[in-house]
């Protein structure tokens, strides 16, 4: 098939370090390509996946309405420029780009959400789209709650985020003092220093990675709430890169994940399993979503549960974690489900392909 994918551009696809939507992004284009499709990837000028056409777009700091707009339009003129020689369109942007396609029903059209939406803008373009259009999130959580207007207006499936195995190592046993993890932004939200908390209760050393939140409220976090703690058992490393990443979570004894967010997936909870290395989260959003409890991690409400999680950590089986992270969150998986849909779309609306 003939696809165009579109991303946001403020990362390059693959990110070197932050990058969520760009990993899932740059697996699926990359594994598309390597299956003998035609991928056309609209996105950020710096990336380097493999694909038949990067389509470079955007303009630093992508904020005010002016440059938000030139950078929809950008998308809409590549999109409507390439009409004729596409298959199917899969945007895992902006909804407005699709907006002149919308009513083109012969071209299938997926909008994939990996964040809360907005639902007034979903409903329009559903009845524009019609059943050229439909939506995927990474989790049920992300449009369980839509209003009766969304469920009589708009399609939706759920496609979860994933990870490629082979840039992590399952690790089937670790030390009794193994440390805790908390890897992420050390963003209130996401509960970096509730992990602190936790990994104090429980008697156990934690290491923290991740970056503050950009600005004057992120530094003013780290240092009066983050920093004061740091000493021979909180150990805080800063930003790490993948090889990093799967060093740290795979002699790591639990990921810890207290975010307060409702998290659309939270996919350093697949890359923690990924290494064998089970979860400790918070009931929000996805995490029940993504987490087996009791067998790839815990689901706790509060932080007294949390903390009895970590002492029933030997109760898991790390070989088990892994093999269940393979099962449903592989990249090869996702890429799969994603591939049925295109053809599904494709063969409903009885458009030709190059390929079978």
């Amino acid at each position: 098939m003939r696809i165009a994918v579109v991303a946001d551009p403020y990362i390059p696809i693959p990110p070197t370090l932050y990058g969520g939507i760009e990993r899932i992004v740059a697996f699926l284009v990359g594994s598309l390509h390597d299956r003998g499709h035609e991928v056309t990837l609209i996105a950020h000028p710096d990336s380097t996946i493999r694909c038949a056409e990067l389509v470079s777009y955007g303009r630093p700091p992508h904020a005010g309405i002016v440059l938000r707009t030139a950078e929809l339009l950008q998308v809409q003129r590549a999109l409507c420029a390439r009409v004729h020689r596409i298959d199917l369109i899969h945007s895992f942007g902006r909804l407005a780009g699709l907006l002149p396609l919308l009513p083109v029903r012969s071209v299938p059209k997926i909008q994939s959400y990996q964040r809360a939406v907005s639902w007034p803008g979903i409903v329009r373009a559903a009845c524009l789209g019609g059943s050229s259009l439909v939506f995927t999130a990474c989790s049920t959580a992300v449009y369980a709650h839509r209003p009766q207007s969304a469920r009589r207006h708009g399609s939706w499936l759920t496609i979860g985020n994933g990870v490629e195995l082979q840039k992590y190592v399952g690790v089937e046993s670790v030390a009794d003092d193994a440390p805790l993890v908390f890897l992420g932004q050390l963003h209130p939200m996401k509960g970096p220093h509730v992990a602190i908390r936790i990994a104090q209760a429980a008697g156990r050393r934690i290491v923290l990675a991740g970056t503050p939140e950009p600005g004057p409220k992120g530094r003013e976090f780290f240092e009066q709430t983050i920093a004061p703690a740091l000493g021979p058992d909180v150990e805080y490393l800063g930003a790490v890169d993948d090889a990093q990443k799967n060093a740290l979570l795979g002699r790591a004894a639990a990921l810890i994940f207290p975010s307060f967010y409702d998290e659309a997936f939270g996919i350093v909870m697949a890359e923690s399993m990924a290494c064998g290395t089970p979860v400790i989260g918070f009931d929000n959003g996805s995490v029940p979503e993504v987490l087996r409890h009791g067998h790839t991690g815990f689901v706790c409400r509060n932080e007294a549960e949390a903390v009895d999680a970590v002492g029933r950590l030997g109760t898991i089986d790390r070989g088990e974690v892994r093999r269940e992270c393979a099962a449903r969150f592989g990249s090869t998986v996702i890429v799969d489900a994603y591939e049925r849909l295109y053809r599904a779309m494709r063969d409903r609306l009885d458009r030709p392909s190059m390929a079978a």
